[in-house]
């Protein structure tokens, strides 16, 4: 089973006290972390907790500016071509830095663009089911296996990270499902409750609240390990190993941004996201705390982008 490396081993992380004894920034304004979606979703809920828990740390204000639009361009762009000065950071996904430049010919900004501060958690997607349909990953292959695209599921477009998580896991399985595109979770949930959509694959809690509510069932997570408070649900890797697709978040900062900046903003998201309470508000969004440091970080994106360079490529995917 593939397994990243994170949540089952000491973390090579900064230490706080190592990171917080650099002198303040220059300028003493804000921190903001620009969040490239709306507000509600995973992304914006991970960037205001850690907002929260940093801002002590740092003994400054530590802002979150929502900056959505064009698949998270519109948020990306802005922080690259923000003052390198450790004031503006990124609250970035896989879609940010490993989707968009494999995918995207005319992307205006690049990987580089970006330094790593911090990966700062892990998410799984996972496949919830109408409870019409077979309760077990084993009877759901044969399901579709015997009606092979009959069953639909929902995504949010063809280079969405769920969409790429679903046809990935279902070649692996050897299945073959229509995707009905959506401009959004909440299109999904509403016609997946109304029983028009057979099968969603998302993450965070709209996955978890629709299982705990009974309106539909998690068969199986697409990450690495089990969802603790699930112990029952198995991964797809269990028992086909290359199943996996996950996402992730994590802070970068302009390029150029000093490395004792990095190094301070580092050691305080890692401090933040030790903190018990706030590993369990992760996991009640279906999140994995990490909190590397920043050599981790990049090393991670760049493994990232490694792994699903040939996935799309097989996938036929490209956006002008």
């Amino acid at each position: 089973m593939q397994n990243h490396g994170f949540g089952r081993r000491p973390l090579l992380g900064l230490s706080l006290a190592a990171g917080l004894a650099v002198p303040a920034l220059a300028q003493p304004r804000p921190v903001t972390l620009v969040v490239p979606f709306p507000p509600g979703g995973s992304t914006d809920v991970m960037g205001r907790l850690l907002a929260e828990r940093m801002a002590p740390l740092l003994g400054q204000p530590v802002l979150v500016e929502n900056r959505p639009g064009a698949a998270t361009v519109v948020g990306a762009e802005y922080v690259a071509r923000a003052a390198p000065d450790g004031a503006t950071l990124l609250v970035n996904s896989g879609t940010t830095l490993t989707l968009n430049p494999l995918l995207m010919r005319n992307l205006s900004y690049k990987p580089e663009d970006f330094a790593a501060v911090s990966l700062l958690s892990i998410l799984p997607f996972a496949f919830v089911l109408q409870n019409r349909l077979p309760p077990n990953i084993a009877d759901f292959v044969a399901l579709a296996k015997a009606q092979p695209g009959r069953l639909n599921y929902g995504t949010n477009g063809p280079s969405s990270f769920n969409n790429i998580a679903a046809v990935l896991v279902a070649e692996k399985l050897g299945i073959r499902m229509q995707d009905v595109t959506y401009r959004g979770d909440a299109q999904q949930l509403n016609d997946f409750l109304a029983g028009t959509l057979d099968v969603l694959v998302v993450g965070g809690a709209s996955a978890i609240g629709t299982h705990r509510n009974g309106q539909g069932r998690i068969i199986g997570w697409t990450g690495d390990r089990r969802m603790p408070g699930f112990p029952d649900i198995p991964t797809f890797a269990e028992t086909h190993p290359e199943a996996v697709a996950q996402t992730y978040f994590g802070l970068v900062a302009p390029a150029r941004t000093p490395p004792a900046a990095i190094a301070r903003l580092a050691a305080a998201a890692g401090e933040a996201l030790k903190e018990p309470s706030l590993r369990d508000r992760l996991l009640a969004e279906g999140q994995f705390a990490i909190g590397s440091g920043p050599e981790e970080c990049a090393a991670f994106m760049r493994q990232e982008a490694a792994r699903w360079a040939p996935v799309l490529r097989r996938m036929n995917l490209q956006i002008d």
